[in-house]
């Protein structure tokens, strides 16, 4: 039998090691994430997030990441980036997909390519006061994944659900999060 290396760019063992020295250390573990939103104009705003507080101090990594947020003509604007709702499910997309790579490379599948695509259904008429019954945010979201990977179709299932088990913002969107906002 040939033994099969398998490389889907994941390095579990600096994972497993976080995961050990975090269960001893559990304070570590606490984050807070951080964004900031600058309005532009009409409703094209810019996005950029940059460094976060983790391992029980301030990070900085020298990232920083700029994203735009707008909406299309049909509602009387620019079209200069994503909805923030098309952004959320790119988010949902991002960190399901992410555990994928890392689950399957923990269990020794390779992937071969991975595509999900996320679909979110939205009544419109809540967050245009058109109907006070009808809620703000989506009333279902629908992810559907494409993966070729040299494992059997139920191992590539379990892949998707282990994912799903721990993905955080699978978590945000199917559990209630508290959310404060605030003018300073």
């Amino acid at each position: 039998m040939t033994e099969t290396t398998v490389d889907n760019g994941v390095n579990v063992e600096a994972l497993l090691g976080a995961r050990a020295a975090l269960q001893e250390s559990p304070e570590a573990a606490k984050f807070t994430w951080r964004a900031t939103n600058t309005w532009l104009k009409g409703t094209h705003s810019r996005s950029k997030v940059e460094g976060f507080f983790g391992l029980g101090e301030e990070q900085e990594t020298g990232r920083s990441f700029e994203s735009e947020g707008d909406h299309p003509p049909q509602f009387a604007a620019e079209n200069q980036g994503p909805t923030p709702v098309e952004s959320v499910l790119t988010a949902l997309g991002g960190c399901l997909t992410a555990g994928v790579a890392a689950v399957a490379q923990q269990r020794g599948i390779q992937l071969n390519s991975v595509t999900a695509t996320i679909e979110g259904d939205h009544d419109i008429r809540g967050i245009l006061g058109a109907d006070a019954d009808v809620r703000n945010g989506f009333t279902g979201v629908r992810v559907n994944y494409s993966i070729d990977a040299d494992a059997s179709p139920e191992d590539i299932e379990a892949l998707v659900a282990q994912s799903q088990k721990r993905s955080a913002v699978f978590d945000i969107l199917t559990n209630p999060t508290a959310v404060e906002v605030s003018v300073s």
